[in-house]
């Protein structure tokens, strides 16, 4: 019952529309975790014992992962003839691990997504052909990435245990990975927050960081983005303002959310409309990660969180995480991940034959455009 009243609340107010519009907005896509199952053997072997899935699993999107989803997507048509669309919200950095370690001012070298891929490619039969599929993916209109920041781990936390040659570290760069390590406990964020902070100094330099990576995503995907979502959901209240003068139209937001304004944390709710100032807030309502727990059913779940938001004339945003697919450590997880994809997707389509799949940058043209 209380999840049925959370349900209900999270979809009051904001923009509505009688249409059946499905998002499905997708996390991570273009970041390096780990490397390998060898990689993981290696870092627990020397104790950084992996306790989340995404230490766990998850995996730059290999030539299989992307054939996989594909082909699930293809699955099912809308009312439109229209296979459903991932937006991927996707980062165009990682880290270059060989020049990193080289490096003689101990600091973060980065490479960009294509570079990695095709670095990977080069080595490991799983990676051949993984960056044309992506572009592939994008052509046929399965695959509309927006932007997650330029690299999805906090450059404050990495540059300081760099710089203090932190041997946990040093491993997981030598494994070409970089998870949860039991250094980052030290710290006061999550260390996979890339805009998190200890104050001023370290905000200041956000927005630079922010504006580059944007012009990386534009040179690695072709396309300008626009929706941002913030790695890890951590966003300082005193860049609010900045987001105005960023080429982007739309920031994804979760409907509650703790933020820190002048050393107090706050809990902000955010509704989906497009706000005064001219900037969209999109918000996703529904919950689909088959792989948290997989005796817990998150196709059905998924299905009444979408059941609440249509019945409130809301467009279901679905939130989901890339690690639910990936299979380069695991195929099982893989085969798990599109299989519940294929089931959700399938129920949908029975449950609601008007149903149209659109990404999250076409529903926040449609709130812009509505509002004008």
């Amino acid at each position: 019952m209380k999840q049925l009243i959370f349900d209900h609340i999270k979809n009051l107010g904001g923009w509505t529309t009688n249409r059946k519009l499905v998002v499905f907005s997708v996390d991570d896509y273009g970041s390096v975790r780990l490397h390998s199952n060898q990689a993981l053997s290696s870092l627990t072997a020397a104790g950084i014992s992996p306790q989340k899935r995404f230490d766990k699993l998850d995996c730059l999107e290999n030539r299989r992962d992307l054939e996989g989803l594909y082909s699930t997507l293809r699955s099912a048509k809308d009312r439109n003839n229209k296979s459903a669309v991932f937006t991927p919200y996707a980062l165009p950095c990682n880290i270059n691990f060989d020049a990193t370690l080289d490096s003689y001012s101990k600091s973060y070298v980065s490479e960009t997504t294509v570079e990695t891929f095709h670095n990977l490619a080069a080595t490991e039969e799983e990676y051949k052909g993984a960056w044309e599929c992506w572009q592939q993916g994008i052509q046929e209109g399965l695959m509309a990435p927006e932007f997650h920041g330029r690299e999805h781990f906090n450059l404050d936390i990495f540059n300081e245990l760099l710089d203090s040659q932190d041997t946990h570290l040093l491993l997981a760069l030598k494994n070409r990975s970089y998870i949860t390590l039991p250094s980052h406990s030290k710290f006061p964020f999550g260390w996979t927050a890339a805009y998190a902070n200890r104050g001023a100094e370290e905000i200041a330099r956000f927005s630079d960081i922010i504006l580059d990576g944007i012009k990386k995503f534009e040179e690695v995907y072709q396309k300008k983005p626009s929706v941002f979502t913030p790695p890890a959901q951590q966003f300082p209240v005193a860049l609010d303002q900045e987001v105005l003068n960023w080429p982007i139209t739309a920031m994804d937001r979760p409907f509650v959310s703790k933020r820190e304004l002048e050393g107090r944390s706050k809990k902000y709710f955010f509704k989906q409309k497009k706000l005064d100032n001219g900037l969209v807030h999109m918000v996703r309502n529904v919950v689909f990660e088959p792989n948290m727990n997989p005796s817990f059913n998150a196709v059905d779940f998924a299905m009444k969180q979408i059941e609440v938001a249509f019945r409130l004339n809301k467009p279901a945003n679905i939130s989901s995480h890339r690690v639910n697919f990936s299979g380069h450590i695991s195929q099982e997880n893989r085969k798990l991940g599109l299989n519940a994809l294929k089931q959700l997707l399938k129920k949908i389509t029975a449950r609601w034959p008007e149903v149209e799949f659109i990404s999250a940058g076409d529903l926040a043209k449609m709130i812009v455009s509505e509002n004008e």
